[in-house]
């Protein structure tokens, strides 16, 4: 299987998945139920869940137990991107080329979809019938997504972003406020499949964890780039955002091609960590050559 067509395959995956789950619910309000269809099932491409198991396939985790870290963190991940939308953070009306979840709603329908997308991340971790993963291990992966998405992760580095924009900050305090802002939700991709795979040594963890922290910033900083160098039609929404908004970015403070540079040594780092495992990382691999290299 191909990297496009393994993709594809655990695109549609979680979609099912997704679309089954949110099938249970009972519905109490149907406007807030459509809102939280709309933003969690139209388009994205769906990279965090398949850094979930790829990672759990590296390491023999059950793909049936992936499944439930897989659509958590996406539902912490869609939740992100609509509160992000709105109109007291970034006041934006095209996501994935479709109105934002506020323009097809309305403010308060977003901000309450987002917030029973958050909620409802930690119930599928709380009540998913794992078959591999120990009650100890659960708990653990509820603490890790729960560091990840709040304070001590996203939106502790939402605030920080927030408070750079009409600012110059140095390089050490934007790789820090990306480390959060983008890097923790996909460095728990891979610690939570790690919870769910064989007994992986402190050792082991900690060449997962720089792997992660390196491929993060590398999202970041190729997201960046891509923001000013794509069309609206590639990003499905409007490029140069951040330019525009005057936010504190790679490309700002090191130029298009230092950008570039901090990318590829980023890249050159996780490749590193990963040979110091003793599995086939080559999935792995490739994930951080697509991210460094992604067009959108």
């Amino acid at each position: 299987m191909n990297n496009l067509t393994q993709l594809s395959h655990y695109q549609a995956r979680i979609n099912q998945f997704l679309t089954q789950h949110l099938s249970t619910l009972a519905i109490t309000d149907q406007r807030l139920f459509d809102a939280m269809n709309y933003a969690l099932l139209l388009g994205g491409k769906r990279m965090r869940p398949y850094l979930v198991y790829i990672t759990g396939e590296t390491l023999s985790a059950d793909i049936h137990d992936l499944d439930a870290i897989a659509a958590a963190i996406e539902c912490i991940h869609a939740y992100s991107l609509l509160h992000d939308d709105l109109p007291a953070m970034d006041n934006d009306e095209l996501r994935r080329g479709q109105q934002t979840c506020h323009i097809a709603f309305d403010e308060a329908t977003a901000i309450l979809a987002g917030d029973s997308l958050q909620t409802l991340a930690f119930d599928i971790l709380a009540n998913f019938p794992f078959r591999q993963v120990s009650i100890s291990q659960q708990l653990k992966l509820i603490q890790l997504l729960s560091q990840a998405s709040g304070y001590q992760g996203m939106c502790g580095g939402q605030a920080l972003d927030i408070a750079a924009t009409n600012q110059i900050i140095s390089l050490e305090a934007l790789e820090q406020l990306h480390l959060l802002k983008t890097g923790a939700l996909l460095k728990a991709c891979v610690l939570m499949a790690a919870h769910c795979g064989v007994l992986v040594t402190p050792q082991q963890f900690e060449s997962l964890t720089h792997y992660a922290n390196c491929v993060g910033l590398a999202y970041q900083v190729r997201d960046d780039i891509i923001d000013i160098t794509s069309t609206e039609q590639e990003l499905g929404k409007p490029a140069g955002s951040d330019l525009a908004a005057n936010k504190s970015t790679y490309p700002a403070l090191l130029g298009l091609q230092g950008a570039q540079q901090k990318a590829d040594q980023l890249y050159q780092q996780s490749l590193q960590a990963l040979s110091d495992l003793p599995y086939n990382t080559e999935q792995l691999q490739n994930f951080a050559t697509f991210i460094v290299h992604r067009t959108s």
